[in-house]
């Protein structure tokens, strides 16, 4: 876009002016060996529009000798033209390393990090720190080398099939948890993400809620990280946000509301306002907003099988071969239910783990009695929160009901 504007033409000019230091920095710092009649220009072709396969040389101050070379590279054949060009105005381009040092001029950058693979001795940095000073007479940015994105322990390249498109992640995750996703890392750590990856993008929402309840001043469980309330702010989109007040708004938890949009007949945004137990701020609509159309994208593209949940219309087959014990678990649970009347999700998993303390059931029964009484099989998705997306009297009605199948 910018090319054909013109800006970028006096950082053509001065590269092809200065080619002999240009030279000499790829074979002083990269020991890259260019011919030397070799020029830092890249000419589009006149007659066939191909880039990679020229080669410029004989710049005279107005124009450059042009070959379109049916050999140059092996990846496309050029057309053999061979003639004068201008390379201004959009009809050639610079070479990567002069190009990243002439953006940085046009757009004022004074700090660019970038991957260590780059950040390398002798690597595409290092080239264009050197063009920058040498060629272009300026500083070049502070760089802040940064370490890899990988996929299963393995860097991701979407071009080997490893990991999504960045555009694919931005789809799911909201602009607030991709920038948490980066910043709650330091630069030289490895961040280890993969979106397909069991409850990955669930558990990314479940941290950046718990910092953001850190720094509303609410006590959370286990270790904080250091920094949380710095880690916390730069995820925000707004520079100028309250920190502390967006902090404190009321967040739904990921999975909760994976369960929500899952079950037929549910108002989630009237659900929502009555687990917080007050009318949404509209910041907190937003944020609600913004989550539902993550959890459809995360249901439709990464939940695993078990997050997707059919809670069955009657009770399930599966129910009839649970055991004494888990049948008694599941009549003492409707009765406690009934009296305590749970109506958050965490409210509900406190008490099937004091339950089931209580009656001396082993959590993955425990657990898998549940699922078979609403979903028909042995797992699913956190069951407090299966439990409170559900209406009160639905859930009693079937856990007592499931509780007498052995009875």
């Amino acid at each position: 876009e910018i090319y054909p504007t013109g800006e970028l033409d006096p950082f053509i000019r001065t590269a092809l002016d200065r080619a002999d230091v240009v030279l000499d920095i790829y074979r002083r710092v990269a020991n890259v060996r260019h011919p030397d009649a070799w020029l830092p220009v890249s000419v589009i072709c006149p007659r066939c529009g191909k880039v990679g396969t020229t080669l410029a040389t004989d710049w005279d101050g107005s124009t450059v000798q042009v070959e379109c070379r049916p050999d140059l590279v092996e990846w496309a054949r050029g057309c053999g033209w061979v003639g004068r060009v201008a390379p201004f105005g959009g009809a050639a381009k610079l070479p990567w390393n002069l190009e990243w040092a002439a953006q940085w001029s046009i757009f004022g950058v004074t700090i660019e990090p970038c991957g260590k693979d780059l950040s390398t001795a002798g690597g595409s940095r290092d080239r264009s720190d050197a063009i920058v000073r040498e060629v272009f007479e300026r500083e070049p940015p502070l760089n802040v080398p940064y370490e890899f994105l990988n996929i299963g322990g393995r860097k991701m390249s979407t071009s080997r099939g490893r990991g999504a498109a960045a555009h694919e992640i931005t789809e799911v995750v909201p602009p607030e948890q991709l920038r948490f996703l980066f910043v709650r890392h330091r630069p030289n750590e490895v961040i280890e993400f993969d979106p397909d990856g069991t409850d990955a993008i669930p558990r990314l929402f479940d941290e950046f809620d718990r910092l953001a309840a850190a720094t509303a001043g609410r006590e959370v469980k286990g270790e904080l990280p250091s920094g949380y309330e710095g880690i916390f702010r730069y995820a925000l989109l707004d520079p100028e946000a309250d920190v502390v007040a967006d902090a404190a708004a009321y967040r739904p938890p990921f999975a909760h509301l994976a369960l929500l949009e899952q079950v037929p007949g549910v108002d989630v945004a009237e659900r929502v306002e009555a687990e917080k137990g007050a009318p949404l701020t509209e910041r907190e609509r937003v944020i609600l907003d913004e989550r539902r159309e993550a959890v459809r994208g995360w249901l439709e593209a990464y939940a695993s099988e078990r997050a997707i949940v059919a809670v069955r219309d009657i009770l399930p087959e599966d129910a009839a071969a649970l055991d004494n014990d888990q049948q008694a678990y599941l009549r003492a649970l409707a009765e406690r239910a009934q009296h305590d009347r749970p109506a958050s999700g965490e409210a509900w998993q406190s008490l099937i783990f004091a339950l089931a303390d209580e009656h001396g059931l082993e959590q993955k029964r425990a657990f898998g009695a549940l699922y078979a009484a609403f979903l028909g099989r042995s797992n699913g998705p956190r069951a407090g929160w299966l439990l409170a997306s559900l209406p009160a009297g639905m859930v009693i009605e079937r856990l007592r009901a499931a509780g007498k199948e052995a009875a």
